[in-house]
């Protein structure tokens, strides 16, 4: 019985763990190229504004 419990553990893990982990890694890169992005808009709009004066 203790196979079978370990078993459904492993098997638990592996089709909901693996998602998340990958969901989860996938958001930590998309959100430093988000910043980086608002950052770069911001120096932009910064040197748009400096222009018109």
């Amino acid at each position: 019985m203790m196979s079978t419990d370990l078993s459904a553990w492993t098997s638990l893990l592996e089709n909901v763990g693996f998602p998340i982990f990958i969901a989860a890694y996938l958001l930590l890169r998309f959100e430093k190229k988000i910043n980086n992005l608002s950052d770069t808009l911001d120096e932009l709009k910064e040197l748009i504004r400096n222009h018109r004066k």
